[in-house]
């Protein structure tokens, strides 16, 4: 599915709801606010989607003209009790989409949809997951996408960094964090494999673009560069000015993606010309010098 837009001139909606104030959620909604545009955040607290009643008291939240963006999800999905719970929730989702349509349906989906490849992996490419938190992605696209029938567009972000990141893992996030307090870096064997990563702030943006024109399809989050965890823990130590060391180990267990998973460039380039992704280096450069959370 290519990414068309609707609305080519941009038009501010009434209204966007978010589902999920989370890491990624969180920078939609800032970037939203900034631009003047009325946000409404559901919180778990305020909207427990696995709860019964559910897709009712979302319903009851929505209106004809907002756009929903649902960010919401128990993730990394590791286990078939996390795979059930997240599908209720997109079930939830769609059941209240039934009840009371929206403007436009925005889902943040994940680039484990696809399955590895040594061949760069694009929009085109087929979603084939061969993990429980790609099935779990997929599965919910398509729970959405039978029970909406509106404008849907689908974001599926690669490895995301950023300033407010709450998870703490292994990547750009957690070794400057390490960096920065003189702590060692363990990487899981000598850091070789190679990954792309994509800046949250620049997932916003997107998001918001696909808002303001009403897009509708596909489109991946990825900034199109590859580089090595050992790379990356390097740029922390070197930007930090790090006491602490860079440690290799004995790898244990399979490489993952078998150690390498590159991006063709996101079709939001082309629709989007003004549009860019920043690579790794400019990014964390950004994130480190608002000092790592």
């Amino acid at each position: 599915m290519t990414l068309t837009l609707l609305q080519p001139s941009p038009l501010k909606p009434r209204r966007v709801v978010i589902l999920g104030s989370g890491f990624i959620g969180g920078a939609i909604a800032e970037h939203l606010v900034a631009d003047s545009i009325e946000v409404l955040t559901l919180k778990s607290s305020s909207l427990n989607l696995l709860d019964d009643n559910a897709a009712k008291n979302l319903a009851l939240k929505l209106r004809a003209d907002d756009v929903l963006v649902f960010a919401s999800a128990k993730a990394p999905c590791k286990d078939v009790d996390m795979l059930q719970d997240n599908i209720q929730m997109a079930k939830a989702v769609g059941k209240a989409l039934s009840l009371q349509s929206v403007a436009q349906l925005i889902y943040i989906s994940s680039d484990a949809v696809y399955k590895d490849s040594k061949e760069p992996i694009s929009e085109k490419s087929c979603a084939e997951p061969q993990s429980l938190h790609g099935l779990m992605h997929l599965a919910r696209e398509l729970i959405l996408r039978q029970q909406y029938q509106g404008p849907f567009a689908i974001v599926r972000p690669t490895l995301v960094y950023g300033i407010k990141d709450p998870h703490n893992g292994y990547g750009p996030n957690r070794f400057g964090r390490l960096a920065k307090e003189g702590g060692e870096i363990v990487l899981f064997g000598k850091g070789e494999e190679k990954r792309d990563h994509v800046y949250v702030e620049d997932i916003a943006k997107l998001v918001r673009l696909l808002i303001l024109h009403r897009a509708v399809g596909v489109v991946n989050a990825v900034s199109n560069q590859t580089v090595s965890f050992n790379e990356l823990a390097q740029f922390a130590t070197t930007f930090f000015h790090s006491t602490g060391v860079v440690i290799e180990t004995q790898r244990v267990g399979v490489m993952p993606h078998d150690g390498y998973r590159p991006f063709e460039p996101s079709v939001a380039s082309i629709v989007f010309p003004g549009f860019q992704f920043r690579d790794w280096h400019t990014g964390l450069t950004e994130v480190y010098a608002n000092a790592v959370g």
